[in-house]
């Protein structure tokens, strides 16, 4: 359920025999969304020797591309680098500065693994889960109850409002509404009113 992707942008930097290999991440919603992370990094880093990329946006959308660097030592390892982390929705572009030294093919690819790998990393991997909101209204006779009760089984609580009733809006994985629901009536002896609210994507790390 959901699919494993990157927490948010990150930066890393690697010297091999001199030269600088900077991998940078980002999380991609679309093919679109893609080609502009790696239109921005050949921007900025527009005087590096290359700037490789791969990314894969679901399975039928992969793509990389070597940049200059001899045909698979670059954006063929990285490609296989989020393959093997079984991502979806991330481009990474691997920026090399030469510093004079040849690495040959072999070191080429270990290379460009390493700092895609480095990038990801530091990014952070997890999951986009489907979640929803559950909105409960009740009195203010049950809400300390129920707040001890939601600490206990670490429910996230996105909002608490108070006005003739007290309003709590839980964040929920989608999975779990029908089950928090019923123990929300159970709880509160049927007094509570509940209304299901949006439905949203949430990371959750390390999944």
């Amino acid at each position: 359920m959901g699919y494993r992707t990157v927490a948010g942008p990150a930066e890393t930097e690697l010297i091999i025999k001199k030269s600088r290999f900077i991998g940078q991440v980002s999380p991609v919603a679309n093919e679109e969304e893609a080609v502009a992370f790696v239109a921005e990094i050949k921007k900025k880093h527009r005087e590096a020797t290359h700037n490789c990329h791969a990314w894969i946006i679901d399975p039928l959308n992969q793509r990389s591309n070597d940049d200059g660097e001899p045909s698979g030592t670059a954006g063929r390892p990285m490609l296989e680098v989020l393959r093997r982390e079984e991502l979806e929705r991330v481009a990474v572009v691997v920026t090399r500065y030469f510093g004079g030294i040849l690495l040959g093919a072999g070191g080429l690819v270990r290379a460009y693994s390493q700092s895609c790998k480095a990038a990801l990393d530091a990014a952070g991997i997890g999951r986009q889960m489907p979640w929803q909101k559950l909105i409960a209204q009740l009195d203010y006779s049950l809400f300390a109850r129920l707040e001890n009760q939601l600490a206990e089984r670490g429910l996230k609580v996105l909002d608490t409002a108070f006005a003739e009733a007290v309003t709590v809006t839980l964040g929920l994985p989608e999975g779990l509404v029908a089950e928090i629901a019923d123990w929300l009536v159970n709880f509160s002896g049927g007094q509570v009113v509940l209304t299901p609210g949006e439905k949203y994507s949430c990371f959750v790390r390390g999944n």
